[in-house]
């Protein structure tokens, strides 16, 4: 292996990754290294699905390792939603305000009493040209909050307090919030697999 793409132009998922995967930035490339690159629908019902639609898009199109993930907030009290939908829960992609006040409004509807535990999870799918395929998942439980607290992150990040802290993701700054976030803890099970991949021992 001696480079891999990620199947996103999101700048901070290209740092976040580079770091917890332990990879140079030379390596881990954004989708934009590919002219012409694919932006498949994610119609999968599960985030391995999604993740595993992505990066197969992008190692098709590039015929290289492709990296790709999927990830959201899973509301336990509501079956597990948003989950798979989480980025347009409201029906259009990545409007955080409508996809915040929809899901207050539907736990609101289950009375007080409604538990508003729930979890980030992700999945990270790994694809190979010869079609081996890896998938990492992590998950970081929490309490969903009655209103959103901070600034910092996007999505559900102001309504999400992590199990054993007293501040949101939004409030809490990236660099802490990446030592056990969802993605974080994917990441630490796919990071001893991309070393041996590279010939190298992992850290």
């Amino acid at each position: 292996m001696n480079r891999l793409i990620l199947a996103s132009h999101n700048e901070h998922k290209l740092r976040e990754l580079r770091v917890l995967c332990g990879l140079p930035d030379d390596m881990l490339l954004p989708a934009s290294a590919v002219p012409g690159a694919p932006d498949p629908e994610e119609d999968a019902d599960t985030f391995v699905g999604n993740a595993l639609v992505k990066a197969r898009a992008l190692r098709d199109a590039s015929g290289e390792w492709a990296l790709a993930d999927d990830s959201g907030l899973e509301v336990d009290a509501l079956g597990g939603a948003p989950g798979v939908h989480s980025a347009r829960y409201a029906g259009v992609h990545g409007e955080d305000g409508a996809n915040n006040a929809l899901l207050l409004r539907n736990l609101a509807a289950l009375g007080p009493k409604a538990s508003r535990a729930c979890h980030f999870s992700c999945a990270l799918a790994l694809v190979s040209p010869d079609g081996r395929e890896f998938v990492a998942l992590g998950q970081c439980p929490g309490t969903l909050l009655h209103e959103g607290r901070g600034t910092n992150g996007f999505g559900y990040d102001p309504l999400f307090l992590p199990d054993g802290w007293d501040r949101t993701f939004a409030e809490l700054p990236s660099e802490a919030k990446c030592t056990f976030s969802h993605r974080a803890r994917a990441a630490e099970r796919m990071r001893p697999l991309i070393a041996a991949l590279r010939g190298l021992r992992a850290e």
